[in-house]
């Protein structure tokens, strides 16, 4: 099929978080809401289901265990039990649940910085020190692993590694090799993995994800993954995720850490995130060239015409993070300043971590006229300068 991802929709006035929270003259590219509707399939089922007339509690049937495992094994190599799977309102709840089940109060948490919001401050919800481990960019504005660094922060009150992969905001996407490194570390200091997979399908230039746990049944047993469709299709609203957890008493600990606090998937989640799994593999197929598309005329926009900004071509996600300190804006805002002077709200680096100074993540997800409108004010609030 033929998809129109050039196509503008206007999202003013439709109770959209991205949209809603900007004055009307502001074109807003912070946070990771692509700008194209979900895919047809998925309206199509939940209007169905929206017909049917009963939005009671839902259940994982066998439809959902099936379409999940079967696109593990196609398009990961991993082979998972339905049993495997805990369903879940979301990755963010998935990863404090599973620090909750997994640690104490005083007990070390291993991040890799810069880092999303929540992963950088998870550590404060569950009275936990934060071990900071790092990715530096070498020349090429590439980030590496500061693997002396990750080494060092692990100490005997270590617990959990809460890893990012593919990385937001760096756009990162870790080899098997990487990953096979960082795991040999956990085992060998006995921690347990967290592994936020979130953005794992928006894979560009034909990069390949790699599921941390998928590396050996010793990684599995010691790991929590986290998925789910949100980003993928665009189905953030809906609230449906998955925990992958193949280990029995592992997967017990973490559903007894929900202590009443994080509920069920709801009904429409569950036809969304089954029907996106099952069916949409084309439409995705679509995006992900598209979305390449898209960052490869970011990266040669900043190139050509935003002299003092740099970003290295993201990996995977649909996150750009634009290096702009070498403009000496005043305090360093960079995105205080392309909101007040350019009319465009950015993710504001500092909210990554103190590595996030004068950095601003962009999110280029959205049809091609709003990505060069963006650059376009930036090109024309820097000249006038």
């Amino acid at each position: 099929m033929e998809y129109d991802f050039d196509r503008v929709y206007d999202r003013r006035g439709t109770d959209s978080s991205k949209w809603g929270r900007v004055d009307p003259d502001v074109l807003p590219m912070p946070v990771a809401d692509m700008d194209f509707p979900a895919p047809e399939p998925v309206r199509r089922a939940l209007l169905e289901r929206v017909e049917h007339g009963f939005y009671g509690y839902g259940l994982a049937t066998e439809d959902f265990h099936e379409a999940f495992t079967s696109r593990l094994k196609r398009r990961y190599g991993w082979d998972v039990a339905h049993e495997s799977l805990v369903p879940i309102p979301g990755v963010i709840p998935g990863f404090n649940m599973g620090l909750r089940a997994l640690t104490s109060p005083g007990d070390g948490v291993l991040v890799q910085l810069p880092a999303y919001p929540p992963i950088l401050n998870a550590n404060g919800h569950h009275g936990l020190v934060r071990q900071d481990a790092f990715l530096v960019r070498g020349d090429s504005g590439r980030y590496e692993i500061d693997w002396a660094s990750l080494e060092a922060a692990i100490d005997e009150t270590t617990r959990v590694f809460l890893l990012c992969n593919p990385h937001n905001p760096v756009g990162r996407v870790f080899s098997a090799e990487e990953l096979r490194r960082m795991a040999g570390i956990c085992l060998a200091r006995g921690l347990w993995i967290i592994s936020d997979e979130i953005h794992c399908d928006l894979m560009l230039d034909g990069n390949t994800h790699t599921p941390i746990a998928s590396l050996g049944p010793e990684v599995e047993e010691r790991t929590i993954t986290l998925m789910a469709p949100s980003k993928t299709f665009n189905l953030a609203g809906l609230k449906a995720a998955v925990a992958i957890i193949p280990n029995a008493e592992l997967r017990a600990q973490f559903e007894a850490a929900k202590g009443g606090l994080v509920g069920a998937v709801n009904i429409l989640g569950y036809v969304a995130m089954t029907t996106a799994y099952r069916d949409c593999d084309d439409w995705l197929a679509a995006l992900t060239k598209y979305l390449t598309a898209n960052r490869d005329y970011l990266t040669a926009f900043v190139r050509e015409r935003l002299p003092g900004i740099t970003v290295y071509p993201a990996e995977g996600t649909y996150l750009a993070w634009l290096d702009c300190n070498a403009l000496e804006l005043p305090g360093n805002d960079a995105c205080g300043w392309f909101l007040e002077n350019a009319r465009v709200a950015f993710g504001d680096g500092k909210n990554f971590g103190p590595q996030g100074e004068g950095f601003v993540r962009m999110n280029f997800g959205c049809p091609r006229p709003l990505l060069e409108e963006g650059l376009e004010r930036i090109a024309s609030a820097l000249a006038g300068r």
